[in-house]
């Protein structure tokens, strides 16, 4: 899946937040967040809407496949045998930071945001965005952004944002 470049702006960042935003204000919900190759940029994001701390959890940035074991528990089966760039892994992610933040809702990212470290099945771009509630069955998407790192890091941002606003 991709997504248009008009969309990554910095305005269309702030109101995706805000309308997350709104949206656990009106429903006394939470978020978290846990990330990988956006390496904070949605937690950013989320606590630059005035009033965050009534409806977001907190986060995890774990770049480090440790971090995502040890922080998330992230099963080490799982990032052996798909990677860390991986649906199985993303999933894992938005699991685990429901548990660590006791969020209603959680959005995990977890991608190759380049210029190195991509392969051919995982070329740079390639990201896993996962969500997943509490109570609910989570699920994740994956996309191939295009650009550099800034635009694929910006694209992810955006469209993790945008799935916690649609997926309501």
């Amino acid at each position: 899946m991709t997504g248009h470049s008009d969309d990554y702006g910095d305005r269309a960042l702030r109101e995706r937040a805000e309308v997350v935003a709104a949206y656990c204000l009106e429903h006394a919900s939470s978020v978290a967040t846990a990330e990988s190759c956006t390496g904070g940029w949605i937690a950013k994001c989320l606590t630059d809407v005035a009033g965050s701390s009534a409806w977001y959890r907190g986060g995890v940035v774990a770049y480090s496949n440790a971090l995502k074991r040890h922080l998330l528990g992230v099963a080490p089966e799982l990032l052996e045998t798909y990677g860390a760039v991986s649906e199985a892994v993303a999933l894992a992610m938005a699991r685990g930071a429901l548990a660590a933040t006791g969020a209603d809702e959680a959005v995990a990212v977890t991608g190759v945001a380049g210029p190195g470290g991509g392969s051919a099945d995982k070329p740079v771009g390639t990201v896993w965005i996962a969500r997943a509630r509490r109570g609910g069955q989570p699920h994740a998407v994956h996309y191939r952004f295009d650009g550099d790192r800034e635009a694929v890091r910006r694209a992810t941002v955006a469209e993790a944002l945008a799935g916690l606003c649609r997926e309501r």
